[in-house]
């Protein structure tokens, strides 16, 4: 494919890659092993689902303390093209950064690469498009990694990865079983540790996200109510009348008519 370029790169034990640096984009992601990189004058630890974002010309370097695959995507430049808004521009990268991923992120990351790895194997004109497309949804994954908040508190730092992959991913089948095997741990340890910050259960929080969500659709538009089901993530109306009803004590129709009748009367 012209213009992207995915590919694996292996460092056996004490392998190092010299300083280098090239003009297009490149994305480093681990997927196994340890060792360190070299960016701009300064060395950090590079291991398992860390990411580093290498900016045109950014000077770098590899090693490797033991075995380390990294999966290597080059692309051009995209913030020197028109496929940003401007007003994303103070939010792109304009250096090199490595980013330590959490559970959520790295799953997300890898679920892009194997998309591209198979793209990338089609090799027609609609593969390329894939690929654009996979790599502008990368590069926000990134974006929003490096603007996510550390905290320092190890449970806080899980309850709000839980937080913040709920509110990004409210619209999919999202599950307990899939959100705590993304942190590797039980569902009933997952739950205490968000309950503990957020006082809820994360597929509570999860309802609170689509019924919130559901009640602004319905006091802001004409959708009807079978499209704002599906737009907030739930897969059967009937189980979508069921949710809201028993947060609202109201049918979504009764909802959005107390709505209506409520302006009727202030004007």
């Amino acid at each position: 494919m012209i213009g992207i370029h995915l590919y694996e790169s292996k460092h056996q034990e004490s392998y190092e890659v010299k300083i280098h640096h090239h003009a297009n984009v490149q994305i480093l992601y681990a997927i196994e092993g340890e060792g360190s990189i070299w960016i701009d004058g300064q060395q950090h630890s590079f291991e398992q689902d860390n990411a580093a974002f290498i900016y045109p010309f950014s000077k770098h370097a590899v090693s490797s303390d033991s075995h380390l695959t990294l999966l290597v995507l080059a692309f051009d430049d995209l913030s020197e093209k028109s496929v940003f808004h401007p007003d994303w521009m103070p939010y792109l990268f304009n250096r090199s950064e490595l980013l330590k991923l959490n559970a959520f992120q790295a799953s997300e990351l890898r679920l892009m690469l194997r998309k591209l790895l198979f793209e990338q194997k089609q090799s027609d004109p609609l593969s390329a498009w894939a690929m654009h497309n996979l790599i502008q949804d990368i590069y926000l994954l990134l974006v929003r990694a490096k603007e996510s908040k550390p905290i320092q508190d190890a449970n806080g730092l899980r309850a709000e990865r839980i937080r913040n992959y709920i509110d990004l991913h409210y619209y999919e089948a999202v599950t307990s079983e899939e959100l705590s095997g993304k942190l590797s741990i039980s569902i009933r340890q997952m739950n205490k540790i968000f309950k503990k910050e957020y006082q809820m259960t994360p597929m509570q929080y999860l309802t609170e996200v689509r019924i919130g969500l559901a009640k602004k659709l319905l006091a802001e538009s004409e959708k009807d109510i079978v499209s704002i089901c599906f737009e907030v993530g739930y897969e059967s109306l009937p189980t979508f009348y069921r949710t809201f009803k028993m947060a609202m004590n109201m049918s979504p129709n009764k909802y959005r008519q107390q709505l209506l009748s409520s302006e009727i009367n202030l004007h």
